[in-house]
């Protein structure tokens, strides 16, 4: 399975300390070499840049198609531009996106995607962590992840950990 991301999901669980739950959720995640700058950038203290260099499971793969990427570069920048390319390069079974311009974009491309939120939702369905919640409001509190109050109760909703009758 080839999993391609961007910079954004890597960062967010590093900050929670569950960048593991890519690796046991998807195994091997290969990121395009903006991704990677982004990441290591400022001598890897940057949240996840220190893993990134040295895990063995995030390989950072080479784009191509430098005309793919300057028209993506026109309404994305250059992370999700290369991630995107490098996901329709390698046939990618999904790209790890969480910016809605850029699922957009995904999605009209025909490209399988998936967002922070889906990833936890997979983590659970797995049985990898025992609730989606806490590890919400931690990315709410300590990645400043924004999330709609409705997106959030529906996404508890669908993992069974919000009862329906509790809804607005």
């Amino acid at each position: 399975m080839i999993i391609v991301s961007d910079t954004s999901p890597i960062v967010s669980l590093a900050l929670i300390d569950r960048l593991d739950l890519l690796r046991q959720v998807y195994g091997t995640i290969v990121i395009p070499q903006a991704v990677q700058d982004e990441i290591t950038a400022s001598g890897g203290t940057h949240p996840g840049g220190r893993e990134v260099a040295a895990l063995d499971w995030i390989k950072v793969g080479a784009v191509t198609n430098p005309m793919m990427v300057a028209l993506l570069r026109r309404e994305l920048d250059r992370g999700e531009a290369e991630a995107i390319a490098l996901a329709i390069e390698s046939a990618a079974d999904r790209v790890l996106l969480d910016e809605r311009k850029a699922r957009s974009l995904a999605a009209y491309l025909g490209l399988p995607f998936a967002g922070l939120l889906d990833i936890l939702s997979e983590a659970k369905r797995a049985q990898l962590i025992p609730a989606l919640q806490p590890l919400m409001d931690d990315l709410i509190a300590r990645a400043n992840f924004r999330i709609s109050r409705k997106l959030y109760r529906r996404v508890l909703q669908s993992a069974g950990e919000l009862p329906y009758a509790d809804t607005p």
